[in-house]
């Protein structure tokens, strides 16, 4: 039923669509199961304290911010700083745009 791209990766970019931080970017850092992924923004939410969150409270951009999947990938864990950086370039390169 599921096809292979539909699977979050760590270090993808998403959009909280419901809870506290509603209509606020996140990055995945794990991915727990097929129902539920861990996400931090390195701001309100650090790394050492990920949020457990379902797939379809999250919206998925589908873009992939490679240091912080390298970093993952490399070490295990990822800096806070990467994570704001990342949300950040994501947030000015995309949405300011479109927006603006």
């Amino acid at each position: 039923m599921k096809d292979p791209d539909s699977v979050p990766q760590a270090g993808e970019l998403v959009r909280i669509l419901h809870g506290r931080d509603k209509d606020q970017f996140a990055c995945i850092i794990k991915v727990l199961d097929d129902r539920f992924v861990l996400i931090a923004d390195g701001d309100k939410r650090k790394v050492d304290r990920p949020k457990r969150k379902n797939l379809q409270h999250i919206e998925r951009s589908y873009i992939i911010a490679s240091e912080v999947k390298n970093s993952i990938i490399e070490t295990g864990r990822v800096t806070n700083a990467k994570l704001r950086f990342a949300i950040s370039s994501y947030i000015n390169d995309n949405l300011l745009k479109e927006g603006e």
